[in-house]
């Protein structure tokens, strides 16, 4: 009993492919040479089976990328998803550091607002006080001058010390009665 097996060099002009492709077709496929090839006489001969095998290979090698394929585009797609889930995350934390970023804004113009009326405020203030010190000054020196006419008046009078010393006495008490509206007294 003949089996009816083809040579490589048989195989590699019925498929139009070089001797060392139909080697490296056989190589690849695991178990080839133990299942399908035997040796007769001096060459190695094919089974139907391995040759069907071989003549398939192009196609059984796409079918087994296929499920690569789809493997890889199910990774891809998982992989999509993650991202596009952390941009999410990435969108929502940079809308809420837009927002704080907002707020402080609206914090800081508050602020500068509050400093300009406070310093309008006391402009104003100071304003009031400048003419009240310059009256008061004035009143002092009204008094310098009423003292000093008293104190004349009790020399021309030619009135003894004591009574030199009583108009003292008398100018340090109206002095201690006066009130002090100096500007700090405000605060």
């Amino acid at each position: 009993m003949k089996l009816l097996g083809k040579t490589i060099r048989q195989l590699s002009e019925e498929f139009n492919l070089s001797k060392q492709a139909i080697n490296q077709r056989i190589n690849s496929i695991n178990g080839f040479r133990s299942k399908h090839t035997y040796k007769v006489k001096n060459h190695l001969e094919i089974d139907n089976q391995g040759v069907k095998m071989l003549a398939n290979f192009d196609k059984q090698k796409r079918q087994e990328r296929q499920p690569n394929r789809q493997a890889e585009n199910d990774k891809d797609k998982n992989i999509d998803q993650i991202l596009l889930k952390q941009l999410d995350v990435k969108d929502q934390q940079i809308a809420n550091l837009q927002q704080a970023l907002d707020q402080q804004q609206k914090l800081q113009i508050a602020t500068v607002t509050e400093n300009h009326r406070l310093k309008e405020h006391i402009r104003k203030l100071s304003g009031l006080l400048e003419p009240s010190s310059a009256s008061q000054q004035q009143q002092s020196n009204d008094k310098d001058d009423t003292l000093s006419n008293s104190s004349n008046a009790s020399h021309s009078k030619g009135k003894n010390d004591k009574q030199n010393h009583v108009v003292d006495e008398k100018q340090k008490r109206m002095h201690k009665n006066k009130p002090n509206k100096s500007w700090w007294h405000f605060w």
